[in-house]
């Protein structure tokens, strides 16, 4: 799938906006064009110095030339280079169960993309951000990389850009000049954040002059600065800043350091803050992508900070600056801009705490996952599924800081599989595989945690289509099995073992293996393993004919969710009722059924679910003798399932039905028509895709049907046509002897008449129309 196709944002990844932004047009304007010239261009500068947000501002202005997308991969949060081409992957949202290593799966989606990669904070993992570069680079032909970094990759053909601070403001100028320079500016829009009465008049221009001139211009130390508005005079402020640079230097401002200024403005903030706040800015440190109230006090409130103070200290800590509020779906989170969390961590190392704080950490987010596993099947579901996304890079630095400590290696196992259904469920199949096999390998004794993490892993295996692995490892857990006398991991040994059965064609077999599964898991009342079982039984007895077998588990298995309010396992149930009720003849209520599962697999997230719902709606369509619908959802499929890398990854057995789907659907539309139609749907963004299987109407459609002509220009249908052959801005506007700014302001109206947000969306509408006028068969 392609990044912008599946990428699920419109941006493709990028924020929505840079609030922060201030000025540097000149900057923004040279990067465009050295990226339009150059495969590789890296901003280079201090910390603090407005590396990423240019890099954001450059990405979103020049998103709509790149077909695939625009995509920020943040990589201050990665300590080594073990995941860097995880990291990648994860924050391009590729979904891939095919066992390959990152690498292999990025240069193989990327090699025919239209993309661009911004790989922030690289400077920590150079060396290794250079050959991932220079790699992808050589695989993908029209990918572009923008990084940041205090010093260039030095690969061939990298363009470095230093980025300066903000330039220095003249305090001779007049003063409506004055306030709109970019130093200036800064300090006045931060300053009324925090007192909205501020403004630069007269009477403190001096005054604010000085302090943006005494702090070289550096974004990130106006803003330290001024946030102190909030109960200093500029005067005040000033005087302040005075004393400590003067402390620092010697008394010699004229040879200021840059980094040395803003370690001074970073000191002087820790200095202003209380005992209680410092332990806080440096017990939070440990944290990996921020952290909500309730970690904040389970982690940090101990050894000198009460568990109640947290809140009061969190909300100083945010009115200073260090912490910043985030509003999610699920509550308010915090984080510190890396360059505060790196200082904070140094004094935490300084202190001789780190290693108490660490164990605190990792022993929290063990308990997070054990909590998530334990409330699984219930109302909650669904929230400990976003929180633990959320929570992702705490989850993957408490399973590292467990595996490297000696003698803790048990406990990342037993955590990694706890996390069962969050790699499942998300994007980290393949991770969560390998945190479970290094875990089994650091920790071989015998033990109920090793059984339990062997047949997870031997889940993961046959999502991806290793069976010859998940044999292996469901076969040593059922011998620890036996054993231990350990009836629930019994349990899933025989449920896993049905699916392996399933795969290889001996459905009797997996009918008898589900049996006992769910035998063994009723003994121990165990919801999951009974809707599970429930589920592979209703697949495996519809495949074998066995309808009225089918439908009993289906409806036993749904009644079982319904009554805890589960959503997961009955979408699954659903999907797998509309398997038979197609089978039987009743395409409405299989239609239906599918519908219903895949609106929860939607708004979940979950690839391979969405994927199975929309196999499942192709072949319902070339039951009602809709030959045009089926096929291009078999190119939706087609796109999802080699990115995957295994076809109804989990449910290999289904393949017959696709098989048969696609073969009627080459008979029946002819070889032209049929590949045509494939080829748009595989064209699909994700929510174009989506609404196509659900069949919800966008209003470009309903204009369509009822006659009515597209909404655009002559000259707006002739830009849209060259964009659909895949022109760049800078192509299009050569073939049309028209500005290149012109073109980009035809295509930014032909995106908000039809509602759009990709390139890819207009090229898809495109071959609508022209099917619609006749030029297309089929």
């Amino acid at each position: 799938m392609t990044a912008s196709t599946y990428g699920g944002r419109p941006n493709g990844g990028l924020p929505a906006e840079v609030t922060s932004f201030v000025g540097r047009r000149h900057e923004v304007a040279e990067v465009k064009q050295l990226l339009s010239a150059s495969r590789a261009v890296t901003l280079t500068g201090m910390g603090g110095v407005g590396k990423t947000r240019l890099a954001i501002r450059v990405g979103q202005d020049v998103r709509r030339a790149f077909r695939d997308g625009v995509w920020l991969v943040e990589l201050a949060e990665l300590d080594g280079p073990a995941l860097l081409a995880q990291a990648v992957a994860e924050a391009l949202e590729i979904r891939d169960h095919t066992g390959g290593t990152p690498m292999r799966v990025l240069t193989r989606h990327l090699r025919d993309k239209q993309a661009l990669l911004i790989l922030d904070n690289c400077e920590h993992l150079i060396a290794e951000c250079a050959v991932l570069s220079e790699a992808l680079l050589r695989a993908a032909p029209d990918l572009r990389v923008l990084a940041t970094s205090r010093q260039a990759m030095g690969i061939a053909g990298e363009q470095a850009v230093p980025v300066a601070p903000l330039p220095l403001p003249d305090a001779q100028v007049p003063l409506d000049r004055l306030v709109r320079q970019d130093a200036v500016r800064l300090f006045a829009e931060r300053a009324r954040a925090v007192l909205p009465s501020f403004s630069v008049v007269e009477d403190n221009r001096e005054v604010v002059t000085r302090i943006v001139r005494l702090l070289d211009g550096l974004p990130l130390a106006i803003e330290l600065a001024a946030v102190r508005m909030r109960a200093l005079s500029a005067g005040q402020l000033l005087d302040r800043l005075d004393d400590r640079f003067r402390l620092l230097t010697g008394g010699s401002r004229a040879v200021l350091p840059r980094h040395q200024t803003l370690r001074a403005l970073i000191d002087w903030s820790y200095a202003l803050c209380s005992q209680e706040e410092r332990l806080l800015w440096e017990r939070a440190s440990v944290f990996a992508g921020g952290l909500d109230l309730e970690a904040a006090e389970a982690v940090c409130g101990q050894d000198g900070i009460d568990p109640q103070d947290v809140v009061d200290l969190v909300i100083g800590l945010v009115d200073k600056s260090v912490l910043m509020r985030e509003d999610h779906p699920g509550g308010v989170r915090y984080r510190m801009l890396e360059t505060l969390r790196q200082y904070g961590r140094e004094r935490l190392t300084d202190s001789g705490c780190e290693p108490g704080l660490q164990r605190a950490h990792r022993s929290y987010y063990r308990d997070l996952a054990a909590r998530a596993r334990a409330e699984l099947f219930g109302p909650g579901q669904v929230a400990w599924f976003a929180r633990l996304q959320r929570e992702h890079a705490n989850l993957r630095a408490a399973l590292d800081s467990w595996m490297s400590t000696p003698g803790e290696a048990r406990e990342g196992l037993s955590m990694a599989g706890d996390l069962l259904y969050h790699w499942i469920t998300s994007y980290y199949l393949a991770e969560g595989r390998g945190w479970l096999e290094q875990a089994l390998a650091a920790d071989t004794e015998p033990s109920r945690v090793r059984a339990r993490a062997l047949w997870a892993g031997g889940w993961l295996a046959i999502i991806q289509a290793d069976i010859p692995a998940a044999t292996a490892m469901l076969e040593e857990s059922r011998r620890l099995g036996d054993r231990l006398d350990d009836e629930p991991v019994l349990a899933y040994v025989a449920l896993f073992c049905g699916m392996v059965a399933m795969y290889e064609g001996r459905t009797e077999a997996a009918i008898e293996l589900y049996r006992d599964a769910l035998a063994r898991h009723r003994r121990t009342g165990d919801p999951v393993g009974i809707a599970l079982s429930l589920i592979r039984l209703t697949l495996a007895h519809s495949f074998l004919g066995d309808s009225s077998a089918a439908i009993a588990a289906g409806e036993e298995c749904l009644a079982e969710c319904e009554a805890s309010g589960e959503g997961w396992h009955r979408a699954y149930t659903m999907m797998a009722l509309g398997v038979q009720v197609w089978r039987q003849g009743d395409l409405e209520r299989a239609t239906e059924l599918e519908k219903q599962s895949l609106g929860f697999n939607r708004a979940l997230g979950d690839p391979l679910g969405v994927g199975v719902n929309i196999e499942v709606l192709a072949w319902i369509a070339a039951g009602q003798g809709r030959h045009q619908r089926a096929a291009r959802l078999l190119g939706v499929l087609e796109t999802m399932w080699n990115c995957a890398g295994a076809p109804l990854s989990g449910f290999g057995h289904l393949a017959r039905y696709h098989q048969e789907c696609e073969a009627a659907m080459r008979e029946a539309l002819g070889e032209a028509a049929f590949e045509t139609a494939v080829r748009r749907g595989a064209r699909m963004p994700l929510e174009e895709a989506l609404a196509c299987a659900l069949e919800e109407d966008r209003p470009e459609q309903a204009a369509e049907r009822q006659g009515q002509a597209a909404p655009l220009t002559r000259r707006e249908r002739e830009i849209a046509e060259l964009v659909a052959q895949g022109m760049t801005n800078k192509e299009i506007a050569a073939s049309l002897v028209i500005a290149q700014r012109t073109a980009e302001g035809h295509i930014e109206h032909i995106l908000a008449k039809l509602g759009f947000s990709s390139r890819a969306q207009i090229a898809v509408w495109v071959g609508e129309r022209a099917r619609a006028d006749g030029h297309l068969g089929g």
